[in-house]
Protein backbone atom coordinates (compact mmCIF):
# COMPACT_ATOMS: atom_id res chain seq x y z
CA UNK A 1 0.00 0.00 0.00
CA UNK A 2 1.11 3.54 -0.74
CA UNK A 3 0.69 6.63 1.40
CA UNK A 4 -1.12 9.44 -0.35
CA UNK A 5 2.11 11.43 -0.75
CA UNK A 6 3.93 8.54 -2.41
CA UNK A 7 0.97 7.78 -4.66
CA UNK A 8 0.81 11.48 -5.56
CA UNK A 9 4.40 11.42 -6.79
CA UNK A 10 3.99 8.18 -8.75
CA UNK A 11 0.66 9.19 -10.30
CA UNK A 12 1.65 12.84 -10.94
CA UNK A 13 -1.52 14.04 -9.21
CA UNK A 14 -1.40 16.54 -6.36
CA UNK A 15 -2.61 15.50 -2.92
CA UNK A 16 -5.28 18.20 -3.15
CA UNK A 17 -6.63 16.73 -6.37
CA UNK A 18 -6.48 13.17 -5.02
CA UNK A 19 -8.66 14.28 -2.12
CA UNK A 20 -11.03 15.96 -4.57
CA UNK A 21 -11.17 12.81 -6.73
CA UNK A 22 -12.04 10.85 -3.59
CA UNK A 23 -14.81 13.31 -2.69
CA UNK A 24 -16.45 12.99 -6.12
CA UNK A 25 -15.93 9.25 -6.40
CA UNK A 26 -13.54 9.42 -9.33
CA UNK A 27 -10.53 7.77 -7.69
CA UNK A 28 -11.12 6.50 -4.18
CA UNK A 29 -8.32 5.19 -1.94
CA UNK A 30 -7.89 1.45 -1.58
CA UNK A 31 -8.46 1.96 2.12
CA UNK A 32 -8.73 4.74 4.69
CA UNK A 33 -7.55 4.43 8.28
CA UNK A 34 -10.71 4.86 10.33
CA UNK A 35 -8.79 6.31 13.26
CA UNK A 36 -6.45 8.76 11.53
CA UNK A 37 -8.36 9.32 8.27
CA UNK A 38 -5.17 8.70 6.28
CA UNK A 39 -5.74 7.55 2.73
CA UNK A 40 -3.80 4.64 1.26
CA UNK A 41 -3.64 3.64 -2.35
CA UNK A 42 -2.71 0.44 -4.15
CA UNK A 43 -0.09 0.16 -6.85
CA UNK A 44 -2.86 -1.37 -8.97
CA UNK A 45 -4.59 2.03 -9.03
CA UNK A 46 -1.74 3.70 -10.90
CA UNK A 47 -3.08 2.70 -14.36
CA UNK A 48 -6.44 4.26 -13.44
CA UNK A 49 -4.69 7.45 -12.35
CA UNK A 50 -2.78 7.45 -15.63
CA UNK A 51 -6.00 7.12 -17.60
CA UNK A 52 -7.53 10.06 -15.71
CA UNK A 53 -4.46 12.18 -16.48
CA UNK A 54 -4.60 11.22 -20.15
CA UNK A 55 -8.27 12.13 -20.45
CA UNK A 56 -7.66 15.45 -18.69
CA UNK A 57 -4.84 16.18 -21.14
CA UNK A 58 -7.35 15.60 -23.97
CA UNK A 59 -9.57 18.29 -22.48
CA UNK A 60 -12.26 16.19 -20.81
CA UNK A 61 -13.83 17.54 -17.64
CA UNK A 62 -14.06 15.44 -14.50
CA UNK A 63 -17.77 14.68 -14.96
CA UNK A 64 -17.11 13.40 -18.48
CA UNK A 65 -14.08 11.41 -17.29
CA UNK A 66 -16.23 9.62 -14.74
CA UNK A 67 -18.68 8.65 -17.49
CA UNK A 68 -15.88 7.49 -19.77
CA UNK A 69 -14.27 5.36 -17.07
CA UNK A 70 -17.54 3.49 -16.72
CA UNK A 71 -17.46 2.45 -20.39
CA UNK A 72 -13.75 2.34 -21.18
CA UNK A 73 -13.84 -1.46 -21.43
CA UNK A 74 -16.33 -1.09 -24.27
CA UNK A 75 -14.08 -0.03 -27.14
CA UNK A 76 -16.97 1.17 -29.30
CA UNK A 77 -18.38 3.48 -26.63
CA UNK A 78 -14.92 4.64 -25.57
CA UNK A 79 -14.07 5.45 -29.17
CA UNK A 80 -17.32 7.41 -29.56
CA UNK A 81 -16.35 9.71 -26.66
CA UNK A 82 -12.95 10.34 -28.19
CA UNK A 83 -14.38 11.08 -31.64
CA UNK A 84 -16.85 13.59 -30.20
CA UNK A 85 -14.01 15.29 -28.32
CA UNK A 86 -11.95 15.41 -31.51
CA UNK A 87 -14.77 17.24 -33.29
CA UNK A 88 -15.10 19.68 -30.38
CA UNK A 89 -11.36 20.40 -30.32
CA UNK A 90 -11.27 20.87 -34.10
CA UNK A 91 -14.08 23.42 -33.85
CA UNK A 92 -12.26 25.21 -31.03
CA UNK A 93 -9.05 25.25 -33.09
CA UNK A 94 -10.88 26.68 -36.09
CA UNK A 95 -12.45 29.35 -33.89
CA UNK A 96 -9.06 30.19 -32.36
CA UNK A 97 -7.51 30.45 -35.83
CA UNK A 98 -10.33 32.71 -36.95
CA UNK A 99 -9.79 34.99 -33.97
CA UNK A 100 -6.05 35.04 -34.60
CA UNK A 101 -6.67 36.08 -38.19
CA UNK A 102 -8.91 38.93 -37.02
CA UNK A 103 -6.21 39.99 -34.55
CA UNK A 104 -3.43 39.86 -37.14
CA UNK A 105 -5.37 41.87 -39.71
CA UNK A 106 -6.24 44.47 -37.06
CA UNK A 107 -2.57 44.78 -36.13
CA UNK A 108 -1.59 45.17 -39.79
CA UNK A 109 -4.13 47.96 -40.28
CA UNK A 110 -2.87 50.02 -37.36
CA UNK A 111 -1.09 53.03 -38.71
CA UNK A 112 -2.01 52.39 -42.34
CA UNK A 113 -5.08 54.56 -42.29
CA UNK A 114 -5.62 57.27 -39.73
CA UNK A 115 -9.39 56.92 -39.89
CA UNK A 116 -9.94 53.21 -40.35
CA UNK A 117 -9.13 52.13 -36.82
CA UNK A 118 -11.81 54.50 -35.53
CA UNK A 119 -14.32 51.95 -36.78
CA UNK A 120 -14.40 48.45 -35.29
CA UNK A 121 -15.68 45.81 -37.70
CA UNK A 122 -17.05 42.53 -36.34
CA UNK A 123 -18.45 39.32 -37.77
CA UNK A 124 -21.87 38.38 -36.42
CA UNK A 125 -25.14 36.73 -37.34
CA UNK A 126 -28.40 38.63 -37.49
CA UNK A 127 -30.93 36.06 -36.23
CA UNK A 128 -34.03 34.83 -38.03
CA UNK A 129 -37.00 37.07 -37.33
CA UNK A 130 -40.52 38.13 -38.32
CA UNK A 131 -40.61 41.58 -39.88
CA UNK A 132 -43.02 44.21 -41.05
CA UNK A 133 -41.64 45.27 -44.44
CA UNK A 134 -42.21 48.12 -46.87
CA UNK A 135 -40.31 48.17 -50.17
CA UNK A 136 -40.65 50.89 -52.78
CA UNK A 137 -38.72 53.02 -55.23
CA UNK A 138 -38.12 56.35 -53.52
CA UNK A 139 -36.61 59.55 -54.99
CA UNK A 140 -33.33 59.38 -53.02
CA UNK A 141 -31.66 57.68 -50.08
CA UNK A 142 -32.26 60.63 -47.77
CA UNK A 143 -36.03 60.30 -48.28
CA UNK A 144 -36.27 56.96 -46.52
CA UNK A 145 -38.74 58.56 -44.09
CA UNK A 146 -41.42 58.07 -46.77
CA UNK A 147 -41.32 54.33 -46.10
CA UNK A 148 -41.32 54.63 -42.33
CA UNK A 149 -44.34 56.93 -42.49
CA UNK A 150 -46.18 54.33 -44.59
CA UNK A 151 -45.29 51.61 -42.09
CA UNK A 152 -46.48 53.60 -39.08
CA UNK A 153 -49.67 54.83 -40.76
CA UNK A 154 -50.82 51.47 -42.12
CA UNK A 155 -50.05 49.50 -38.95
CA UNK A 156 -51.35 52.01 -36.42
CA UNK A 157 -54.48 49.95 -35.80
CA UNK A 158 -52.65 46.60 -35.58
CA UNK A 159 -50.98 47.25 -32.23
CA UNK A 160 -47.67 45.82 -33.41
CA UNK A 161 -45.58 44.19 -30.70
CA UNK A 162 -41.85 44.67 -31.28
CA UNK A 163 -39.61 41.67 -30.91
CA UNK A 164 -36.92 41.54 -28.24
CA UNK A 165 -34.46 42.70 -29.35
CA UNK A 166 -36.19 44.80 -31.98
CA UNK A 167 -34.32 45.50 -35.22
CA UNK A 168 -35.26 48.46 -37.41
CA UNK A 169 -33.28 48.55 -40.60
CA UNK A 170 -33.16 49.64 -44.21
CA UNK A 171 -31.98 47.40 -47.07
CA UNK A 172 -30.65 48.80 -50.31
CA UNK A 173 -31.62 46.51 -53.19
CA UNK A 174 -29.90 48.28 -56.07
CA UNK A 175 -26.66 46.64 -57.13
CA UNK A 176 -25.02 50.05 -57.37
CA UNK A 177 -25.13 53.50 -55.86
CA UNK A 178 -27.83 55.55 -57.58
CA UNK A 179 -28.41 59.28 -57.58
CA UNK A 180 -32.20 58.94 -57.75
CA UNK A 181 -35.06 56.42 -57.88
CA UNK A 182 -33.51 54.02 -55.36
CA UNK A 183 -34.94 50.62 -54.42
CA UNK A 184 -35.15 50.58 -50.62
CA UNK A 185 -36.85 48.23 -48.19
CA UNK A 186 -37.38 48.99 -44.51
CA UNK A 187 -37.99 46.32 -41.89
CA UNK A 188 -39.08 46.30 -38.29
CA UNK A 189 -38.89 43.02 -36.38
CA UNK A 190 -42.11 42.13 -34.60
CA UNK A 191 -43.56 39.45 -32.36
CA UNK A 192 -46.83 37.77 -33.37
CA UNK A 193 -48.87 37.43 -36.56
CA UNK A 194 -50.54 40.27 -38.45
CA UNK A 195 -52.42 40.68 -41.75
CA UNK A 196 -50.70 42.41 -44.64
CA UNK A 197 -51.86 45.92 -45.45
CA UNK A 198 -51.81 47.78 -48.74
CA UNK A 199 -48.05 48.39 -48.65
CA UNK A 200 -46.85 46.52 -45.54
CA UNK A 201 -45.90 42.85 -45.84
CA UNK A 202 -45.26 40.62 -42.84
CA UNK A 203 -42.72 37.89 -43.54
CA UNK A 204 -40.09 35.59 -42.08
CA UNK A 205 -36.45 36.53 -42.69
CA UNK A 206 -33.62 33.98 -42.54
CA UNK A 207 -30.46 34.51 -40.47
CA UNK A 208 -27.74 36.62 -42.10
CA UNK A 209 -23.98 36.27 -41.56
CA UNK A 210 -22.59 39.78 -41.81
CA UNK A 211 -19.61 42.02 -41.33
CA UNK A 212 -20.84 45.05 -39.45
CA UNK A 213 -19.60 48.29 -37.99
CA UNK A 214 -21.51 50.37 -35.46
CA UNK A 215 -20.70 54.05 -35.24
CA UNK A 216 -22.09 57.16 -33.58
CA UNK A 217 -22.69 60.39 -35.44
CA UNK A 218 -24.03 61.73 -38.69
CA UNK A 219 -24.62 59.72 -41.85
CA UNK A 220 -21.81 61.65 -43.53
CA UNK A 221 -19.42 59.04 -42.09
CA UNK A 222 -20.93 56.24 -44.20
CA UNK A 223 -18.20 56.31 -46.86
CA UNK A 224 -15.41 55.89 -44.29
CA UNK A 225 -17.35 53.15 -42.52
CA UNK A 226 -17.92 51.32 -45.81
CA UNK A 227 -14.19 51.49 -46.49
CA UNK A 228 -13.39 49.99 -43.08
CA UNK A 229 -15.85 47.14 -43.68
CA UNK A 230 -14.57 46.49 -47.20
CA UNK A 231 -10.97 46.30 -45.97
CA UNK A 232 -11.97 43.94 -43.14
CA UNK A 233 -13.80 41.64 -45.58
CA UNK A 234 -10.77 41.55 -47.88
CA UNK A 235 -8.19 41.07 -45.13
CA UNK A 236 -10.09 38.25 -43.41
CA UNK A 237 -10.80 36.14 -46.47
CA UNK A 238 -14.53 36.79 -46.82
CA UNK A 239 -16.52 37.90 -49.86
CA UNK A 240 -19.69 39.98 -50.07
CA UNK A 241 -22.87 37.92 -50.27
CA UNK A 242 -25.79 40.25 -50.80
CA UNK A 243 -26.92 43.84 -50.59
CA UNK A 244 -25.93 46.06 -47.69
CA UNK A 245 -28.29 47.38 -45.05
CA UNK A 246 -28.26 49.65 -42.01
CA UNK A 247 -29.62 48.89 -38.56
CA UNK A 248 -30.77 51.99 -36.72
CA UNK A 249 -30.00 51.76 -33.00
CA UNK A 250 -30.68 55.47 -32.45
CA UNK A 251 -32.59 56.92 -35.40
CA UNK A 252 -33.72 60.42 -36.43
CA UNK A 253 -37.09 59.57 -34.87
CA UNK A 254 -35.37 59.41 -31.49
CA UNK A 255 -33.07 62.42 -31.73
CA UNK A 256 -32.79 65.56 -33.81
CA UNK A 257 -29.05 65.83 -33.08
CA UNK A 258 -27.03 64.08 -35.84
CA UNK A 259 -24.15 63.50 -33.43
CA UNK A 260 -26.40 61.29 -31.27
CA UNK A 261 -27.36 58.91 -34.08
CA UNK A 262 -26.14 55.31 -33.70
CA UNK A 263 -26.05 53.29 -36.91
CA UNK A 264 -24.79 49.80 -37.72
CA UNK A 265 -23.60 49.36 -41.30
CA UNK A 266 -23.98 45.72 -42.36
CA UNK A 267 -22.75 43.70 -45.34
CA UNK A 268 -23.76 40.03 -45.78
CA UNK A 269 -20.62 37.91 -46.27
CA UNK A 270 -19.50 34.34 -46.81
CA UNK A 271 -16.18 32.49 -46.99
Amino acid sequence: MLKIGDFSKLARISIRMLRHYDDIGLLTPACTDRFTGYRYYSEDQLPLAGRINALKDMGFGLAAIREILNVCDNLEEFSAYLKLKRIELQEQAEEANRRLLFLETALKRIGKDGTEMNYNVTLKELPARTVASVRQIIPAYDQEAILWNILMKETASLNLQPSSPCYTLALFHDGEHKEKDVDVEIQKSVSGSYPNTEHVVFKQVAPILMASCTYKGSYEQITEVNQAVANWVRDNGYVFDGNSFCIYHVSPYETSNPEELVTEVCFPVKK
